[in-house]
């Protein structure tokens, strides 16, 4: 511990007093932002996630001699305490990691539907879906994974889990300084903290604002007892005993066997190729692995190079791609403990070829046309992300989320964190679109224990069985296609890390039958799909927040933090 009272001193004085700026270089808008490091190229190691202090924290574990592994815990930790709204203790998640021995893991820490949990449980009495029911409130929450995956990876790790949680302890006993894009957050969430909390939570305030210093006091104390006795301080005793308690306050059925029984999984890697790069993401219940292995590989043998960049003809493919993804994933996928997904077929080269068969570059084919594949014979979009990367080749990517900003809303009372919301990933009526729009059927259909699909995608691409590139999103159901989208943007368009995420990015689901498009897309290829037949949402000024590494050719990690957020990166 002594070891990190110079750092976390050091931390401790950005929190508090963040680095001010002047008017002009602020925008004029806001005295008190963060001094944030968006880009970086490191020799040693490299940390990009959703929060400076976080980034800061995992570069430091680095230096102290920690390998990837340890800087993602520790990363991950700091994220519960200084972003509270997708950070978290209360959610799940999902890591994939190579070892600096070549070694391949994916490991499901996703939230698991409790034992009282059923098919039917928010279909009221006339038949009708209360997704009300489902988002919102301690009904909605399933039980928590984050913990048990941070002491599954550290198995992997060199540091005591000790040193790797103590800053965040630090940060959340002592506080630290909130922007001005966590103050508004803060402000809009107040009305549902007093609705859904019957203890008020630290985060209830009549006005925050920036440089406003958050003290958790409550969650400090549920990371001490995470520290003295491991995954049972979370799983177990008192933190367990305060869940319980706010599951009967408000109306929600994890119990303490629910608790106790959780257990993450490590899992076999979804892995294929891509024009000889080696391409490595999450299996079920995570869709992203499939679904981008579906986009590249109908993407393959077309030379979208040679089309260009945001061009009408590059743009229209990927569209009509992601759109026929997207169908099957709400016909076939789900918890593969629980439903046997046909991952196999889905992603055969023949299948996928025969998607593409009523694809027409000169229209819209629309989603009505579009049904799921024939087989063959034989995710407030408020997740986070974090990539790390050292020079013992460990590079991990991993992937977190509540599911909607501050999930459930509710704050566990005495312990200090949100529980997620995730329940309403489950198909809670089958056709009945979840918050992000997205149907799902039998697959996905809520069952005692099962863990829901999820469209987090936790991404490495290996290059001569190297890391090349470490990379993911928040975003929702939006999380598969930015990721597509950035690695054609470096495979195929050859671009920067930087220029890769930062350029306007585009999200086709199926349904509903829309091209959700960012501020900056062209405006003349959006004109020209209009007369082709495709119908647009109301633009967004950004979607997803892409934290991404990339080696290059001199060995260096580029380090990349989205500049949609607050995002940061760091390294040494």
């Amino acid at each position: 511990m002594m070891l990190f009272l110079p750092l976390l001193a050091t931390l401790f004085l950005i929190a508090c007093h963040p680095q001010q700026q002047s008017a002009a270089q602020s925008g004029g808008i806001n005295p008190y932002a963060y001094s944030i490091q968006k880009k970086t190229v490191a020799d040693h190691g490299a940390v990009v996630s959703a929060h400076p202090l976080a980034s800061k924290v995992g570069v430091s574990i680095l230096k102290k001699g920690g390998n990837a592994i340890d800087a993602a815990i520790a990363t991950q930790l700091a994220l519960a305490v200084v972003y509270p709204n997708a950070g978290n203790l209360g959610g799940g998640g999902f890591m994939v990691a190579r070892l600096g021995n070549g070694e391949l893991l994916s490991l499901d820490y996703r939230e698991m539907a409790p034992g009282a949990a059923h098919r039917d449980m928010y279909i009221d009495k006339d038949g009708n879906a209360r997704t009300d029911k489902s988002q919102d409130g301690h009904l909605s929450s399933g039980v928590p994974g984050t913990v048990a995956g941070l002491f599954a990876s550290h198995q992997y790790g060199k540091l005591p889990f000790e040193q790797l949680i103590q800053p965040a302890i630090e940060l959340a006993e002592k506080g630290f300084a909130i922007s001005e894009r966590e103050a508004r957050s803060l402000n809009n969430l107040q009305t549902d903290l007093k609705q859904y909390n019957s203890i008020m939570p630290v985060f209830v305030k009549e006005k925050w604002k920036a440089g406003d210093t958050l003290v958790q006091t409550d969650l400090a104390n549920t990371l001490k007892r995470i520290r003295d006795k491991g995954k049972a301080g979370f799983y177990e005793g008192e933190t367990a005993r305060l869940i319980v308690e706010e599951m009967k306050r408000g109306g929600g059925i994890i119990s303490y066997e629910d608790l106790k029984n959780y257990v993450a999984k490590f899992r076999t890697p979804h892995q294929f190729t891509y024009k000889g790069y080696q391409i490595v993401g999450m299996p079920m219940p995570s869709s992203g692995g499939l679904l981008l292995h579906q986009m590249m590989k109908m993407i393959e043998g077309r030379n979208i190079a040679a089309m260009g960049f945001h061009s009408l003809e590059a743009i229209q493919l990927m569209t009509e791609v992601e759109r026929r993804a997207f169908a099957d994933r709400a016909e076939y996928m789900g918890d593969a403990d629980y439903y046997k997904v046909p991952v196999a077929m889905l992603s055969n080269e023949v299948y996928l070829q025969e998607r593409m068969k009523n694809y027409n570059p000169a229209k819209a084919t629309p989603s009505t046309d579009i049904k799921p594949g024939v087989l063959l014979k034989a995710e407030s979009e408020e997740t986070t992300h974090l990539s790390v990367i050292d020079q013992q080749g460990n590079a991990v990517a991993i992937t977190t989320t509540l599911n909607n900003s501050y999930g459930s809303r509710t704050v566990v009372g005495g312990a200090g964190f949100f529980l997620n919301d995730e329940m309403d990933d489950f198909s809670i009526k089958p056709g009945v679109p979840n918050m992000y729009g997205a149907v799902g059927g039998e697959a996905n259909a809520i069952k005692a224990g099962k863990r829901m699909l999820s469209s987090m995608t936790p991404t490495l691409v290996l290059k001569d069985n190297q890391p090349y590139i470490v990379v993911g999103t928040p975003g929702g159901t939006t999380i598969p296609t930015q990721i597509f989208q950035t690695l054609v943007n470096i495979l195929e368009f050859n671009m920067s890390a930087e220029d890769a995420v930062y350029k306007p990015k585009f999200h086709h689901q199926w349904l509903p039958d829309e091209l959700v498009i960012e501020t900056g897309f062209p405006a003349s290829v959006k004109e020209a799909m209009k007369k082709m037949g495709y119908h647009f949402a109301n633009e967004r000024s950004g979607i997803g927040r892409t934290e991404i590494i990339k080696v290059l050719p001199n060995g260096k990690f580029e380090a990349v933090a989205d500049k949609r957020g607050d995002d940061a990166a760091e390294g040494y």
